[in-house]
């Protein structure tokens, strides 16, 4: 696998040429009780130069009206910029990105982005996501918190920003993917890497499913480059990182050795 760091200013919109500003491009948004911020990240989204941008959101029956907001929004932009899928109920965030990107690779997208739904990923770095991922030739680029010229949203407290530096240390040591932020959230793939991890078949759910995600693209020798992002607090709402979530995050590296013979990743 070859990994490489990208400098950058951060959420700087990039003026694509084509073919990049009609790449087909999906978004997947999983949402659980996001109705104040999707309206802003769904107008925020639709405005990038990007022609051909689509969003899906993988809402997990929020029970503060998300999933209606979602279909008024569908319905004020149309099919072909968005759609909605309505799950059961609170499964988590591993299971609403598999569903959504499953989804979004069967519909013909040639590059799938995954990003959260609280604003805590800025829209404005999707298109130099995109263009960083098409002239290194990568498989996946990720929007980084811990590769130089990244940052951190000021209202983390020390103890928070500690907590993350440890998980990140933990499951580098633990699997050595060679990757700066292994648990990060914001990412953009190409359909054919996620088809080469077969990420139907991920079961790990919470936090750990972007662990997964990352084992399998080392694993698979995708290319993998990481660009600086700022990671800002969330704007509305609270977080949904459980203790039942920090468990399995904690305990996912050891179950993916164990399957995998024990196996090191790539120093």
């Amino acid at each position: 696998m070859a990994l490489q760091e990208q400098r950058a200013p951060a959420e700087r919109v990039v003026e694509l040429p084509e073919p990049w500003r009609s790449a087909a491009v999906t978004v997947v948004l999983p949402t659980y009780n996001e109705a104040a911020n999707l309206p802003v990240i769904v107008a925020e989204l639709l405005r990038l130069p990007l022609s051909r941008l689509r969003l899906l959101v993988a809402d997990d029956n929020s029970p503060d009206g998300t999933g209606e907001i979602a279909d008024r929004l569908a319905a004020e932009h149309g099919p072909d910029r968005m759609t909605v899928v309505h799950r059961p109920g609170k499964q988590g965030l591993g299971r609403a990105y598999v569903d959504g990107m499953t989804r979004a690779v069967a519909a013909g997208a040639g590059f799938v982005v995954q990003m959260d739904s609280d604003l805590s990923h800025a829209p404005a770095n999707l298109p130099q996501m995109l263009g960083t991922l098409l002239s290194a030739d990568a498989d996946v680029v990720i929007g980084s918190r811990y590769v130089a010229g990244a940052s951190l949203a000021e209202e983390w407290s020390w103890h928070r920003r500690a907590l993350s530096a440890f998980a990140n240390s933990y499951v580098r040591a633990l699997l050595r993917l060679g990757i700066r932020d292994v648990t990060a959230g914001f990412k953009i793939w190409r359909s054919s890497a996620l088809q080469a991890i077969d990420v139907a078949s991920v079961r790990s759910n919470g936090y750990s499913f972007q662990v997964e995600m990352n084992y399998r693209s080392v694993r698979a020798g995708l290319k993998i480059v990481e660009l600086p992002i700022h990671f800002a607090e969330r704007r509305e709402g609270e977080s949904k990182m459980s203790v039942r979530v920090q468990l399995e995050s904690a305990l996912m590296p050891f179950l993916l050795r164990r399957r995998a013979g024990g196996g090191a990743g790539v120093s």
